[in-house]
Order: C-alpha cells, then structure tokens, then sequence
C-alpha cells in the first residue's frame, strides 16, 4: 500500500510544527537572564524602594539582600538590559556600579536609607 500526497504532505506539515516549536522554546529561554548587581543601600525600607523600582513587565523577578548588597534580577534582556536597569535603581536614589544616584534624589530618603556613598561598608542599622 503506498503512501498517498495527503500522507507525506501531513508528516511534513508535523515535522515542520515540531521543528517551529523546538527553535521558538529555545529562543524563549533564551531570552531570560538572570545577573547580581551590588546595590548601595541599608534597610528594609530601602529593600522595598529598591525592587519596587525594578515593577517592569520586562522584569521577572528582583531580589535585593540587605545584608550582602547584592540585588539579584531576572528579565529579558530583549526587552530590558542591564544598563536600563541600574538607572531605574539610580532613579529611586540607589547607587550602582554603573549608575549613581543624583544628590537630589539620594538626598530625599530617608534618615536610615541615606547609605556611605563612598562604597566602604556601612555601620550595621
């Protein structure tokens, strides 16, 4: 019994769908990257303020450690990049390697978020 034009064109159509899937998977993975990023700053407040800053679609999941300074972020670096996303802490008055706050904006937290500026690790609050 042969195999009919339907057959073959149905297998083709299967193999193609397959093949379409398996590339689209892998450029969605692809797409999420995850990086640590020191982030100056003291308290629970400024945890807050720090991942309330990162509210972004293109941002998965932001998590500032209080203790290490160290933010760890996950997005979609085809949306977002790491740049973009040292200024929008910068912008909430947190200083980063690549992006410093301004003075006018550092200057408004308060009291017990106003962090050693010069990078030498704070007393424990």
């Amino acid at each position: 019994m042969g195999t009919t034009k339907t057959q073959i064109f149905m297998k083709s159509l299967k193999m193609i769908a397959i093949v379409a899937l398996t590339m689209f998977g892998t450029a969605a993975l692809a797409q999420s990257k995850t990086e640590k990023i020191k982030v100056l700053g003291n308290c629970g407040m400024c945890k807050k303020r720090i991942e309330a800053s990162l509210k972004d679609e293109a941002i998965t999941n932001a998590d500032w450690d209080k203790n290490s300074k160290i933010l760890t972020v996950t997005y979609n670096s085809n949306k977002i990049n790491s740049q973009t996303i040292q200024q929008k802490i910068a912008n909430a008055g947190h200083d980063t390697p690549q992006v410093k706050a301004k003075n006018e904006i550092y200057d408004k937290l308060p009291g017990c978020c106003q962090y050693d500026r010069t990078g030498k690790p704070s007393k424990a609050h």
